[in-house]
């Protein structure tokens, strides 16, 4: 609605009209999910096909495959939650280079140019060196490709839950989860008892540091302003309590102590539970920590 116009500059003055309800809900839940999924399975892939060079030859084709589709239900939640869905085109027509989602867009397009690259060199081209050689500039635009998501969070105004240096390292460690967890339950039994520890490894230690910035926000976060206080209340006793619960303790907690378990017992097939609960509690955790900050009225 114009409030008042300014004849000297002619510039129209508008109040902003908050919209009621939960504008971000599950769709972009499952965006955030799907794309750490995608993302976190390429980080894994490098990283063992440089460790284990000679015992991970066969993930190469299995890991492009998966993180592809988990890129398309990424892309496709994205789609799907536009106003206008069916003018998605208008972001590489028309541009806005200061929106996070423009540049997510093009960024995660060349991500899938280059996965389809992979898909071709070792399905139908059989070639190692050329598969390898694009794996290197995948893993290192998958990146800028999860963390977009961070900035754009960031964006939205009067959320102060959403700071952009936490929600960067969250969506990093969202991806190494979701990563070494799909691994887990993709190689199964073919992988060696040293690549089942250092993926066990790399999954508890990113659900230890995802829990302790989880943390920090849910003791400390209240000293940034009244209005975390209030978002956080959402989560202390109010009607998120159990639901942020559940996703700390499915996400982080029990695959922390599944995985100390395993290594202590070299007994690796807990490893497959704790694959399975981080997926999971990692969805819950994702939507409750989207959802609160909604929850509050800003007008």
């Amino acid at each position: 609605m114009v409030h008042e116009t300014l004849a000297a500059t002619n510039a129209i003055v508008t109040l902003d009209v908050p919209l009621p309800g939960i504008v971000w809900g599950w769709i972009i839940t499952m965006n955030m999910w799907a794309k750490s999924i995608g993302t976190g399975i390429i980080f894994l892939t490098f990283f063992l096909l440089k460790k284990y060079p000679e015992q991970t030859g066969f993930i190469r084709f299995p890991s492009a495959a998966v993180s592809f589709v988990f890129i398309q239900i990424f892309l496709l939640f994205t789609v799907v939650d536009l106003h206008q869905m069916f003018r998605f085109w208008h972001i590489f027509a028309h541009p806005h280079l200061t929106s996070a989602i423009t540049i997510g867009a093009w960024m995660a397009t060349a991500f899938v140019g280059l996965l389809i690259g992979m898909l071709y060199a070792i399905y139908m081209k059989k070639d190692v060196a050329m598969y390898d050689k694009l794996l290197g500039w995948t893993t290192l635009l998958a990146i800028p490709v999860t963390l977009y998501t961070a900035g754009l969070m960031a964006e939205a105004t009067a959320r102060e839950l959403w700071q952009m240096p936490t929600e960067s390292a969250q969506m990093i460690l969202a991806a190494l989860l979701a990563g070494s967890a799909t691994m887990i339950l993709m190689g199964g039994n073919k992988f060696s008892d040293p690549i089942k520890k250092d993926l066990g490894l790399v999954l508890g230690f990113s659900a230890f540091a995802a829990f302790i910035l989880y943390m920090s926000e849910y003791i400390f976060g209240g000293m940034k302003s009244e209005e975390v206080i209030a978002t956080l209340a959402f989560v202390k006793g109010g009607e998120y309590t159990a639901m942020f619960w559940i996703g700390q303790v499915m996400a982080f907690l029990a695959p922390m102590a599944l995985v100390c378990l395993s290594l202590k017992n070299q007994s690796y097939y807990l490893l497959k539970i704790a694959a399975v609960s981080a997926l999971i509690g990692l969805w819950v955790s994702k939507h409750v920590w989207l959802v609160i900050p909604q929850l509050l009225n800003m007008s």
